[in-house]
């Protein structure tokens, strides 16, 4: 489970990560990674937070909450790769309800490093 601080909860933080961030797909999910909140009177940076999208394509209400709960366990064993204060939206592709956990954190692992190396060249990290 994820801490409250790290959870995206509302849709307009969604929409910030998809339009504004950089992107990096794989065969199973594809991450959207927004740039950092940009406060600069924090002296520590604000946490990154983490929302899941996994729609019908991927299966049945079964599969995507075994999907969610995989990728959120895997995701958290992760956030101290994803740039503080950043928006980290993962979505679920539908082979990604077949998937074994190996081949989910392998594809988690390579799309948050493309992720995070386009955002930096970007600027936005």
């Amino acid at each position: 489970m994820l801490d409250r601080q790290h959870r995206l909860t509302r849709s307009q933080d969604f929409t910030a990560a998809m339009r504004g961030g950089a992107r990096a797909g794989t065969t199973t999910l594809v991450l959207h990674l927004g740039p950092a909140d940009g406060e600069p009177d924090r002296s520590v940076p604000a946490p990154a937070r983490v929302g899941f999208v996994v729609g019908r394509a991927v299966g049945n209400a079964v599969i995507r909450n075994q999907v969610k709960r995989r990728l959120r366990h895997l995701v958290r064993d992760r956030l101290d790769s994803v740039p503080g204060g950043s928006l980290l939206v993962v979505r679920a592709l539908p082979p990604a309800g077949t998937a074994s956990s190996d081949t989910l954190a392998a594809d988690l692992d390579g799309a948050l490093a493309r992720a995070v190396r386009r955002l930096a060249d970007r600027g936005g990290a």
